[in-house]
């Protein structure tokens, strides 16, 4: 009789744990709450090159170069990011979602040439203030759980430092920097899962974006920017937003 009367207490106190933690806070019924957010960026890019874009680079002031290109590449680069979230419910499984994100990451190009010691790699840092607007179509809730797919746009700005990315202070011409442009704007998809506790949810989320143009800044042309035509630019972003 004891042991039933033990067992019973402990269903009872389990089936009111799962209660209380499937409350989450009520945060899915809130017309509008708040919340923030941790992130991981990596960031690349894709490059569409010139026609002509192995054809050896000539500097003025230089004279004929005699390298040749072989390969421009970009590879990933990590970056992070912190910001809050205003998230508006539109009905049980829709909402609408403000995510102003401030982002500190790099962009890197890989040149190869024909001679491997003139490879070099050129390197962007860019403190990014971001708007994403996302519309959230989520599944029904299964206790503690439920998956999400996120789709928008986003608005970026870059904040540091012009002096910084300023090619007209660059005497050397090896020292020249692939510069992007200040603001942009970008398509972005993802997916998630809402994960309920006591008295809040977070949400681990994966999202790709890539910009709707060029990132590439127009300016004076050297060995860097020339062979060029295009840079678009690729983020993976993995989330943990708690709300």
């Amino acid at each position: 009789m004891k042991l039933k009367i033990n067992l019973l207490v402990l269903l009872l106190s389990g089936f009111f744990t799962a209660s209380a933690q499937n409350w989450g806070g009520g945060v899915d019924d809130d017309d509008i709450h708040f919340g923030f957010t941790f992130q991981y960026v990596g960031s690349e890019y894709k490059i569409l090159k010139t026609a002509d874009w192995r054809a050896p680079f000539f500097d003025p002031e230089l004279g004929p170069d005699s390298f040749t290109l072989r390969s421009v590449s970009s590879k990933s680069s990590p970056g992070f990011g912190i910001g809050f979230v205003v998230n508006k419910r539109i009905s049980e499984n829709a909402d609408l979602r403000f995510t102003p994100v401030l982002v500190f990451n790099d962009r890197i190009l890989s040149y190869q040439y024909t001679n491997p010691n003139m490879d070099v790699e050129k390197k962007t840092s860019a403190t990014m203030v971001e708007f994403p607007l996302g519309f959230k179509l989520k599944s029904d809730r299964r206790n503690n759980f439920r998956a999400y797919v996120i789709g928008g746009g986003k608005y970026s700005v870059d904040i540091s430092s012009k002096k910084k990315s300023n090619n007209d202070l660059v005497t050397d011409p090896a020292e020249k920097l692939v510069n992007n442009k200040r603001s942009f704007l970008s398509y972005e998809a993802g997916l998630g899962f809402d994960l309920y506790f006591e008295y809040f949810k977070m949400s681990p989320e994966i999202k790709l974006s890539y910009s709707l143009n060029s990132v590439l800044k127009d300016e004076p042309l050297h060995r860097y920017s020339t062979p060029i035509d295009k840079l678009m630019l690729r983020h993976v972003t993995f989330s943990l937003f708690f709300e």
